[in-house]
């Protein structure tokens, strides 16, 4: 049985801590770095339902994808939302890890269990990272279909894979043009659109696609056209947790420390209903 501190030294070799953004928070949140750890539980968001599943489970550690202080706090009071989680970890002697940009940037990471959860071919990172001689880690993934299939059958094969959501799949572009390579992105993607462009592919899927960059992307005709397809935030990330959940479970096995290893099928994703519009686009309600 190992201690926390044996089980956070590899999750560590895994998502280097020092490879994350600056701008980032990763690492232990809280436990006692001498507890004994017999059962995780991977999930991508550190919020109340989670922890409460974390109890329910009897997990020792939680690791989850987004951090829960992003930004100082001058507070941990159960009467905030985010104290309330700390204090239920606390109480229920559960520590918390997070592994965020660093598991983006990672080899496999991030965009390798998305691209996995669609069948994708990875060719290589969409923004490569200087440090690696190797050229395998980095934001984001380049890859490749199977076959082509046409962006509506694209979209069609991300809402079947990837797990449901209220928003589903959203998509700029021709719905019949052909696709042959696709670039992918978990979590927000809209920085990476000169990325996206200087690799020459036909599709983007990412999530948070925001209106006036996508507006861009769409009006530019000096380059060649650029489909784009935009799910939940959530969806696009949940697939690592399962990636995640069997490199730990190998490390155990390797290890002889016969870890329970658990992911969390919880939604987590904070929009809960849609309402489709009509098809008629001729133009907007007098």
């Amino acid at each position: 049985m190992p201690r926390l501190s044996e089980v956070i030294a590899a999750l560590d070799a895994l998502w280097p801590p020092e490879r994350a953004e600056g701008w980032d928070a990763v690492g232990t949140v809280c436990g006692d770095p001498d507890q004994d750890v017999t059962r995780v539980l991977f999930a991508v968001d550190p919020v109340q339902d989670i922890v409460d599943e974390a109890v329910k489970l009897d997990a020792d550690l939680l690791v989850t994808h987004h951090p829960l202080y992003l930004r100082g706090t001058t507070t941990v009071a159960a009467g905030t939302f985010k104290g309330r989680v700390v204090h239920t970890l606390i109480k229920n002697d559960i520590a918390l890890h997070v592994a965020h940009t660093n598991a983006d940037r990672a080899d496999p990471g991030v965009s390798d269990a998305l691209a996995g959860a669609l069948d994708l071919r990875v060719v290589g990172p969409l923004v490569p990272d200087p440090t690696d001689p190797e050229g395998r880690r980095g934001l984001g993934r380049v890859c490749e279909l199977d076959h082509p299939l046409t962006l509506r059958e694209l979209a069609a094969r991300v809402a079947e894979r990837l797990p449901a959501t209220a928003q589903g799949i959203r998509v700029a572009g021709d719905p019949e043009t052909l696709v042959r390579t696709v670039a992918v992105s978990g979590g927000s993607g809209d920085s990476l659109f000169d990325d996206v462009r200087a690799a020459g592919v036909d599709a983007f899927l990412t999530a948070d696609l925001r209106h006036h960059p996508v507006s861009e992307v769409m009006a530019d005709h000096t380059h060649s056209p650029l489909a784009l397809l935009d799910a939940a935030h959530w969806a696009t990330e949940w697939p690592w947790c399962e990636l995640a959940a069997a490199q730990l479970d190998e490390i155990s096995d390797r290890k002889g420390w016969g870890l329970r290893v658990h992911v969390s099928r919880t939604v987590t994703d904070p929009w809960t209903a849609h309402a489709a519009s009509h098809t008629d686009t001729s133009g907007a309600p007098n």
